[in-house]
């Protein structure tokens, strides 16, 4: 360390007012130091330089260098085994340290030139971003199951204006209706939409990657210009990568503040995401007014693109649409049904009318116990390797119900919990599962019988019929209608 005039002045002035300990503390050198610069007449010694430290690695120096130059990749630890395989009685693992700063300072001097991050200005109105981003890192939870998820994040990089979306795919479906979610919000479109190179907007060709027929079609309704990045540097969508992280933290901060990072439903998670959402556009608002004032209205519709497919019903009582399994009331297996896929349902379809609509998921599985219990119940040995076994647990209460019957001395468990699902189809799931949870806080038995005493006086759940409308009553009212404009 070199010691300059200035500190050893200073020492020796501050040596006459109190211990050596102190003077040395206040001139920012060591108590050795001090008591040897006290002894000196001559403080002209302390600009003196100390002599550089010589290279340990100076007999095979050139030999690394030449490595570097041909592979500026290589890492000091690796440079570090090879010299110590090769030549174990001049070097040791311990001089890893040494190593690495002598290669950072050739590279200072001698290293390939860097790619530079050049700053752009931000304009307003001029482009939007999205992404997603991956949130299993948070741990959440949802009614104390884990809850791996994705967000889907809009962002206006001038303003900071942002909206997010739960999702659980990169799907051309979630790019939708998560761009369409930002803009709406917004109240209006910026020039140019930028994405990196996902598949649910790009495709491969050739060398490069262009933009998919269903993206541009897309976008042209709203009259935007698609952009996306160079494959490969995720910095060209530095600000919508900055705003992942900044949020995340954020989420962060208010779970710990929460005290907690279970929710008892994904609406209850996403109702928490929004308010952070607000507390940061809101923070924001000046330059958001600022930049909603430039952007460019927003078509009278949504666009909305429904596809047209079709499914047979298998002998599980299940149909494939997208990748997802969907179950179907067990009455159409073997026929083949046109399944209408529209953004968040499909439509079930046959002989062209409407038999049943399922909410759309975008992955894995939706099993209604509904649609199969009743042949369950003849087979109640097919349940315990049951493929979808855990979708046959509607909720916690009777899952807890299961585990206690199995634990009973009681025979035929699995039968009796399917008694209860059946009740649950009959009765209604919500009113079957407060009963079940009574009883077991009871440290009742939730067996069929129990819960039919408590049903005895309700009703089954009727089935919902609407008739269909005789067109000409309509007819009649309308000409009723018109006579009396007439007269």
């Amino acid at each position: 360390m070199t010691i300059n005039r200035k500190q050893v002045n200073k020492m020796r002035k501050e040596s006459h007012k109190g211990t050596l300990a102190r003077a040395a503390l206040k001139a920012g050198i060591s108590e050795k130091t001090a008591r040897k610069y006290l002894k000196q007449n001559d403080n002209d010694s302390v600009t003196k330089q100390s002599a550089p430290k010589p290279n340990p690695f100076e007999s095979h120096w050139q030999e690394l260098t030449e490595r570097l130059e041909k592979a500026p990749e290589l890492q000091a630890q690796t440079l570090m085994t090879y010299l110590t395989e090769s030549y174990p009685d001049l070097y040791k693992p311990g001089q890893i340290r040494s190593l690495q700063r002598r290669l950072k300072a050739w590279k200072a001097e001698h290293g390939a030139s860097k790619p530079v991050i050049f700053r752009q200005i931000l304009k307003a109105g001029r482009q939007s971003q999205s992404d997603w981003t991956h949130m299993g890192s948070l741990g959440i939870t949802i009614n104390g199951h884990p809850f791996p998820h994705l967000l889907f994040h809009y962002l206006l990089p001038y303003s900071g204006f942002e909206t997010i979306m739960i999702c659980e795919s990169e799907s051309f479906d979630t790019l939708t209706k998560g761009f369409e979610l930002g803009v709406f919000e917004s109240g209006g479109v910026a020039v140019e939409h930028r994405t990196d190179n996902l598949t649910a907007a790009t495709q491969k060709m050739g060398n490069d990657r262009v933009f998919t027929k269903r993206w541009l079609e897309f976008l042209a309704h709203y009259h935007v210009q698609p952009s996306r990045n160079n494959p490969g540097i995720s910095h060209e969508n530095g600000s919508i990568e900055k705003s992942h992280h900044t949020f995340k933290t954020a989420v962060d901060q208010h779970l710990w503040l929460r005290r907690s990072r279970d929710f008892k439903t994904r609406e209850d998670y996403q109702t928490f995401l929004t308010m952070i959402k607000i507390k940061r556009n809101f923070a924001r608002r000046s330059k958001i007014a600022e930049e909603i004032n430039t952007l460019r209205e927003l078509p009278e519709k949504r666009f909305h693109e429904a596809t047209l497919l079709s499914a047979r019903v298998s002998p599980s009582s299940t149909i494939q649409v997208l990748g997802v399994t969907y179950s179907v009331p067990s009455r159409l297996i073997s026929l083949w049904l046109k399944v209408v896929v529209c953004r968040d349902s499909i439509d079930l379809l046959y002989a062209n009318k409407l038999l049943l609509t399922l909410p759309r998921l975008e992955a894995g599985t939706l099993i209604d116990y509904r649609h199969i219990i009743d042949s369950l119940l003849r087979k109640p040995g097919a349940f315990e390797s049951y493929q979808y076994r855990t979708s046959l647990y509607p909720n916690p209460t009777f899952r807890r119900a299961y585990d206690v019957l199995q634990a009973s001395s009681l025979t035929s468990c699995t039968k009796r919990y399917l008694e209860l699902l059946h009740a649950a189809k009959i009765y209604g799931e919500n009113e079957v599962s407060s009963i079940v949870d009574a009883l077991l806080n009871a440290s009742k038995l939730p067996i069929k019988d129990a819960v039919c005493a408590h049903l005895k006086n309700k009703e089954p759940h009727p089935s919902p019929h609407v008739e269909k409308p005789h067109l000409a009553l309509y007819d009649g009212l309308i000409s009723s209608f018109s006579q009396q404009v007439i007269s």
